[in-house]
Order: C-alpha cells, then structure tokens, then sequence
C-alpha cells in the first residue's frame, strides 16, 4: 500500500457512493415518473447503457490524457449530470431523468477502470492485492450510499432531490482527491512504437473468454437482482429503511472481502476464486427462493455480494493475463463494454420480470448464466492456461 493507491482507492469510495446511491433510487424515481411500471428501471438501465456507448470514447481519452486527465473528465461529468438528475426529479420529467443517467453512464465507465489503474501503481508481484485492495474501496460507498439516500430522501420537498444534490458535491470531492494522485506516466508514443495485436487477436484468447465472461456475468446477474430488490421489497411492504439496510449489506458484502481476496488468489488460483463466486450466486438464488421475508432479503444480498467479489475480482486478475501494456486501452474498453451490456440488458429485464413475473422467477432466470458461467471455468481448466500475454 502506498499513497497514491490509498487515495485511489478512496475515489474507488466515491464512484461507488455514486453508483450505490443511483441503485437505491433511480428505480423508485422512475417508477413515480414512468409512463408505466415496467418501465421503472429504465433510469438504471441508462446508467449502464450510457456506460457502454462512453467506453471507447473513455478508451481514447485515457490515451490522449493520460490516467489522471480522463478520470478528473469522467467526474466532472458526474458533476454535471447529478445536477441533471436532480433538475428532472424536481420537475418530474422522466425522458429527462433517463437522459441524465445515460450521461453519467460516463463517468461509470471511467470509475470501472480504477482497478486497472490500481496494478500500475504497485511492482507487479502485488497486482492481485492492488486490485483487491481498490475495489475494497467500495466499503466507503456500502456505508454513505444507502444511508445518504435515506437521510436526504426527504430533505426537500420533491423526494431524492436532495441526494442526486449531494452527488453533485460528491463528484467535487473526488475531483479534489484525484488531483492529488500521480499516475506513472504513459509510454511515449512514436510512429515506431509497437501497437501490439489486433483486438480481434486478444479477444480469442481462451483467457480473455473467460476473464470477461466473468467479469460480465458476475455484474449482470448481480445487477439483475439488486436492482429489482428497492422494488420487490416495496410491493412486499417494506419502508425504504429496510431497503436502505439491506442494500447496504449487500455492497458491504461486495467490498468487504477485498481485503482478502487478493490473498486468495495467490493461494488457490484465479479459477478456483472464480468457481466459488459461482457457488455463491447459486446459494443466493436459493435464499431468495426460499421467502420475502425481511431476513431473506437480506442474506440472499449478502451472500449475492460476497459471491460477486469474488468473481469479479478474480476475473479482472486473470484479465491482466491477456494483454501487453500497449494493449490496455482497447482491452480494456472491450471487457467493460462487454460488463456494460450485459447491466443494460439485466437493468431492464430486473424491472419487467419483477413488475410482471415476479421476485420468484426473477430469481430462476439468473440461473442458465451461472451454469454458462461453471462450465466456462471447466473449459478453461482443462485447457493449457495462458500465463502471459505472448
């Protein structure tokens, strides 16, 4: 640990304060200013689209600008769309509410990648611990996230205006503490500088397969569930309160064991972290079969976090696997606009299933991506691993 991974990983705090807090209450929001109840997690599913469309664009300002200059870029567009947000709100504009949370979809996509950032700022034998360590960081974002939205739900009078207010001063905060980070500066680029491989080339990669397949199932069925939870435990009855606790187990349960999971990795192996993280998703798919009780709830998220760490974790310390330092850019923008996709598809899907199907068979529909998921770990086992990107 050094300073300027401590202080990335406190931003790692305030994306999530961000990120955590738009979960909580863009679903509620929209499903007072949607036209119909179905569409209520549109606004979460902007978020996430809007974080698709913005990764090639963040890709090439990471080049153009370097670490530090695209991610003061990304928080200055968090700045500016929670103001959007809180201006839709107000004046009950849905199509406007969805245009601010595709706006923010960049600065979603700029905040996926301070785990990379993270391996570039310790020796290499500590790469996994980095990563881990960072995306710890979300703990900060468990603790205000769901607590700052209940606590400003109804400081004004429109409801949750006041928290898209707060990310507002969250963003400059950020900007603050990312100012004072000194990235490694960029290689020098020349007309003879190697390109490295085409992005079609690394994309074939057996590892990278699976590293993203990883990574995008384990934020998709996550997704898929903890942003159709505000609304299930609304129809069951229950107060934002309870829901405000719950998600913030949940996201303790995704940040928590970052403390540890580099430290596992080492011991056991990227894949082995991997399969548990399926395990645990699975075992969450049956808590939440098994009642709507408040108690149900609040295990199934727990667990459902915990299992996500780990496959996500896991996945982006196998990605590292995949591609030369000249690389990272595109393979990078390629993984999380594969992440981004499958949250958008899984943000609208939560709302319609939940609103229509149900918080049951929402449930039984994450299960055919985590059999995918298992048998992509055992195709991959099997196979010769890849070490090094050659």
């Amino acid at each position: 640990m050094n300073r300027a991974l401590l202080l990335l990983t406190l931003c790692q705090g305030l994306f999530l304060v961000n990120n955590v807090t738009f979960i909580a209450i863009n679903g509620l929001v929209g499903l007072q200013l949607a036209p119909f109840g179905w569409m209520a997690t549109l606004p979460v599913m902007g978020y996430v689209v809007g974080g698709a469309i913005a990764a090639p664009l963040v890709a090439r300002s990471q080049t153009r600008f370097g670490r530090r200059g695209s991610f003061q870029i990304g928080l200055l567009v968090a700045l500016g769309s929670a103001l959007l947000a809180a201006y839709a709100a107000q004046t009950r504009q849905f199509w406007l509410l969805m245009l601010a949370t595709v706006v923010a979809g960049y600065y979603n996509a700029n905040g996926q990648l301070y785990r990379f950032a993270a391996a570039e700022l310790t020796r290499p034998d500590w790469h996994e611990k980095a990563v881990s360590l960072v995306l710890a960081g979300g703990l900060l974002g468990a603790v205000v996230g769901p607590n700052m939205a209940a606590w400003t739900r109804t400081l004004l009078p429109t409801p949750f205006v006041a928290a898209y207010l707060t990310l507002a001063l969250v963003a400059l905060l950020a900007m603050g503490v990312m100012a004072l980070i000194d990235f490694p500066p960029a290689p020098a680029r020349s007309s003879h500088a190697p390109r490295g491989r085409p992005l079609a080339q690394i994309m074939r990669q057996p590892v990278f397969i699976v590293a993203t397949l990883g990574a995008a199932i384990g934020y998709g069925v996550m997704n898929l569930l903890m942003a159709a939870t505000p609304l299930a435990m609304q129809v069951c009855g229950f107060e934002f309160g309870a829901t405000a606790t719950v998600l913030q187990w949940h996201v303790i349960g995704m940040y928590a064991p970052g403390f540890f999971t580099g430290h596992l990795i080492r011991r056991f192996g990227v894949l082995c972290v991997m399969g548990a993280g399926v395990l645990l998703n699975a075992a969450c798919v049956a808590i939440a079969l098994s009642g709507v009780e408040l108690q149900h709830f609040l295990a199934a998220l727990i667990v459902l976090g915990v299992g996500w760490n780990f496959l996500f974790t896991a996945s982006t310390t196998l990605t590292l696997q995949a591609y030369r330092p000249e690389e990272k850019d595109r393979a990078q923008a390629a993984i999380n606009f594969c992440v981004f996709a499958t949250m958008a598809v899984t943000s609208f899907s939560s709302g319609a299933l939940v609103t229509t199907q149900g918080w049951n068979w929402l449930n039984v529909g994450s299960i055919p991506a985590l059999v995918l998921m298992a048998a992509a770990l055992v195709w991959l086992a099997v196979r010769r691993p890849v070490r090094v990107a050659t």
